[in-house]
């Protein structure tokens, strides 16, 4: 299985360690948006996009890779990793994920974790979540990275 993923992690490389723990598991490989090939990305079997929340969204260096992509035959997910809690009624994921869908991929799910977060307000007391992601956030992430090499689907949210 061909599997590549796109990570945006510019703060404090949280997003990277979610990212590498997926692709330990899935043999994939990671770029950043710059390094994305979007004839690979359109013809691979499994592409993952993620990023950091910045003001309630994902940042738009990857937004803008999803935008520029062709018609797609695969399968996608899509992980953040935030200071602050995802909020059910609207998901962190969930505007890039149905902007894949309508790409052409099959959005296998979501997943996010809580991680160091010195955002404005919490700079002034060394910032939020300062032991996040830790081992079981990782844990996590290579669980629903399982599940996805596995086929079956995304499992329980994280």
């Amino acid at each position: 299985m061909k599997s590549v993923i796109v990570c945006t992690s510019v703060s404090h490389g949280n997003t990277r360690r979610v990212a590498d723990a997926m692709a330990q598991v899935l043999g994939a490989k990671v770029v950043t948006p710059e390094e994305a090939d979007l004839v690979e990305l359109a013809a691979a079997d499994l592409v993952g996009f993620g990023s950091g929340v910045f003001y309630g969204r994902l940042h738009p260096r990857l937004t803008a890779v999803a935008e520029a992509l062709p018609g797609a035959r695969g399968r996608a997910f899509v992980f953040a990793t935030s200071g602050l809690p995802e909020l059910p009624p609207a998901p962190f994921t969930r505007p890039l994920a149905r902007r894949l869908a309508g790409k052409g991929f099959r959005v296998d799910g979501s997943f996010s974790c809580r991680a160091l977060d010195t955002w404005a307000p919490f700079r002034l007391v060394g910032g939020i979540r300062k032991q996040r992601p830790n081992r079981d956030d990782l844990a996590a992430a290579r669980a629903f990275a399982e599940r996805l090499r596995n086929g079956h689907g995304p499992g329980p949210r994280s």
